[in-house]
């Protein structure tokens, strides 16, 4: 099947290199409808002379009205790649007449619409082999694909498109035929069998796995040894949880080696904070520029777990530099958290270009920093080590404090003045150029990281600002996401929230509150993941593959609808929910919670055998059911206090449920004694004697 989907493409795209250019007169009156749109991404398309159109019922009726192939145009607002295009092909009258003329032009933010972007990327993949984006696809009037890629030059792309409408009007049942075997294939991608064999998840040896997933290691400068590299935060979080639990100091060596590099590396931005999406080189060096709000969420609560695990003041170091700059440049006045910065910004010369913001050059440091200049050169490599081009620097460590201490015979003190003095200096220097284009729409599944994140990071350093944030980010989604209805939406922007949820929006969310009620003992956020638990079976759960479908059984239908189980740099929605089951069995003694989260992670073990990597945090589940999983319980009017101090050891195998008073929940009745704070720790609701002091009770059970 795949070769005649290979077939075709090539066919269209060899073809068209071969058709005359046409001189094309363009005489179209624009009806272009994207202002009427709030995603930052689709309002970027909206003064394009393509008649865009948002993807939604209308479309599509005016699309099988007419009888016109459809072009669907996915992106982002942080792609570098959809920003070339558009320039080059979108802004173009001469492109636009020959999209306009033929076709129904369907613009998608894939961040608003995974569900429609998840249907082509594996139609592309399908196709091509390969899948990215901008992600451009052709479709039959019906929505079904027949022919796509990712990033066309522009005479490519207009020859194509020619070509596509030439084999639809004189050879249509060539067309239908392809999108049929492709709507096969599709529906085929994301099946996965229920697992009906008897495993015993407690004696599931993980050993293979593992030392196969070794052989990937870089462990000179840590992550995966291929480029470019991902940073993988779930990964490294099991990786970390595995490492301790075992006492394996070599993996464990790995995953410091990760962070090490990760957050001396030019991704992570020593000035302003926080990370770039991915790096091109084995380094860390150099970025792909657009920050996103979800790598920043799960790397604050990777990096707050590691500082748990290690005392490494590095890693608190990158949590309080990237809350910083969340605080300061991604939360709104309500408390939520925006989306994303692009990548490419204006250079002097009004010329946008990747990474305009973030590099300099070595006369301008040299001005800026004076006398400090030599230290500032050598702390960050303004050498051959950190050049990138154009005489462009970005910045990157490759020695320890203590090292260049030692070097220039400073104490640790001075040079971490010195460093905050550096970052005041150059943020306010560079603040002085054009700004990358913040995308401040609001997701609701990327906000539930963002708030896990404060939570995780407040755990680890008890700063009153970091539970404010996570609290006010939770009570605007319990405001204006969850509706009436019990649903919650997926997107917020001027004050509208349009998108119905995905599983990924209840999964995060759930996960979030879950924590929020760990440092709070507030029961609502407890209650509150119970009830969206309860919707998402209504309205997700497919009782047959005993998984959760990525969209509501309320959502207008799709080709298909899939699910999503495979882990990458976001935990797939069906791992979280997984592991939100298995806590909140415990929390509820829910057997049908336990049951369900069991079954999932039976369903996925033949793949991960395969695969490790795609799997870290369904991993991370069975080492809930490898290892004692201890429920943590503090009852009594210091309770609060306990449970902070409780915090500051690393143990990934608990939860934490306390109440300063009487309490009617599975894990607190008949716990409360007047003038008494117990800690009591069990697996299972077999408990150990209660003790009154938390080092007591926690020595047994920590690494």
């Amino acid at each position: 099947m795949k070769q005649i989907f290979l077939l075709l493409f090539f066919s269209i795209l060899f073809s068209s290199c071969n058709t005359s250019k046409k001189d094309i007169v363009d005489t179209h009156e624009y009806t272009n409808l994207l202002v009427q749109e709030t995603s930052p991404y689709l309002l970027q398309h909206a003064h394009n002379p393509v008649d865009w159109r948002a993807w939604n019922d209308q479309t599509l009726a005016v699309a099988k009205q007419e009888k016109k192939l459809m072009i669907i145009s996915i992106g982002y607002a942080a792609c570098h790649w959809c920003h070339v295009m558009e320039r080059e092909s979108f802004e173009d009258s001469t492109v636009a007449s020959v999209m306009n003329k033929n076709y129904i032009n369907v613009k998608v933010d894939r961040e608003e619409r995974p569900d429609v972007d998840q249907i082509y990327i594996n139609a592309v993949q399908l196709l091509t082999g390969g899948a990215g984006w901008p992600l451009n696809v052709i479709t039959l009037p019906d929505g079904r694909p027949v022919w796509g890629g990712t990033y066309f030059g522009k005479n490519d792309w207009v020859n194509a498109l020619e070509q596509m409408q030439k084999i639809y009007k004189e050879n249509p049942e060539r067309l239908f035929e392809v999108a049929g075997n492709l709507e096969e294939g599709i529906k085929s991608m994301d099946l996965l069998p229920l697992n009906t064999e008897n495993v015993d998840l407690r004696n599931y040896n993980t050993d293979q796995i593992l030392s196969q997933w070794q052989e990937s290691f870089d462990t000179r400068f840590g992550g995966p040894n291929r480029t470019p590299k991902f940073m993988m935060p779930n990964t490294m979080s099991y990786l970390l949880r595995q490492a301790k639990q075992t006492q394996d100091t070599a993996l464990l060596d790995y995953v410091t080696t990760t962070l090490d590099k990760m957050a001396y590396g030019g991704i992570y931005d020593h000035v302003g904070g926080g990370f770039s999406r991915y790096s091109v080189d084995a380094k860390w060096h150099i970025p792909h520029f657009e920050k996103m709000l979800y790598d920043n969420g799960q790397m604050v609560s990777l990096y707050s777990n590691a500082y748990l695990a290690t005392k490494n003041t590095l890693y608190k170091e990158v949590v309080e530099q990237t809350l910083a700059f969340i605080a300061r440049e991604c939360t709104n006045n309500e408390g939520a958290f925006y989306s994303s910065f692009d990548a490419d910004s204006l250079t002097e010369e009004g010329a946008l270009e990747e990474g305009a913001y973030y590099v300099f050059t070595k006369e301008s440091l040299r001005q800026e920093l004076g006398t400090d200049f030599e230290l500032f050169a050598t702390y960050y490599n303004i050498n051959s080590y950190g050049k990138w081009e154009k005489n462009h620097y970005v910045l990157i460590r490759s020695k320890s404090d203590k090292e260049v201490c030692a070097e220039f015979g400073i104490t640790l003190e001075t040079l971490q003045n010195k460093k905050t003095s550096w970052r005041s200096l150059l943020l306010t220097f560079r603040n002085k150029k054009d700004k990358p284009r913040l995308d401040d729409k609001i997701l609701t599944s990327w906000n539930g990281l963002m708030l896990r994140g404060y939570v995780d990071a407040y755990k680890a350093f008890q700063k009153p600002e970091y539970l404010e944030a996570a609290l006010k980010n939770a009570h605007f989604l319990k405001s204006k996401q969850w509706s009436e209805t019990g649903a919650l939406f997926h997107n917020y922007k001027g004050g509208k929230s349009t998108i119905n949820g995905y599983l990924e929006d209840y999964a995060a969310v759930i996960d979030a509150f879950i924590g929020l009620y760990e440092v709070t003992l507030d029961a609502q956020w407890l209650d509150i993941s119970n009830e969206l638990t309860s919707y998402t079976y209504a309205h997700f759960f497919d009782t047959e593959k005993q998984l959760f479908y990525f969209t509501s059984d309320e959502d207008t239908s799709l080709i298909t609808r899939n699910f999503e189980y495979r882990d990458n740099v976001i935990p797939a929605s069906n791992s979280m929910m997984a592991k939100n089951l298995y806590v909140l069995s415990h929390h509820f003694d829910n057997k049908t919670y336990a049951a369900t989260a069991s079954q999932m992670l039976k369903n996925v073990l033949p793949e991960i055998e395969k695969y490790p990597s795609g799997f870290s945090n369904w991993l991370d589940l069975l080492a809930n059911f490898q290892n004692s999983y201890y429920e943590i319980v503090v009852v009594g009017e210091d309770a609060q206090d306990k449970i902070k101090s409780i915090h500051q050891y690393y143990l990934p195998n608990k939860l934490i449920a306390g109440s300063t008073i009487e309490g009617s929940s599975p894990l607190l009745n008949l716990r409360f004694i007047e003038d008494e704070t117990f800690v009591y720790v069990c697996v299972n609701n077999a408990c150990k004697l209660p003790e009154t002091e938390v080092t007591k009770a926690i020595d047994p059970i920590k690494f």
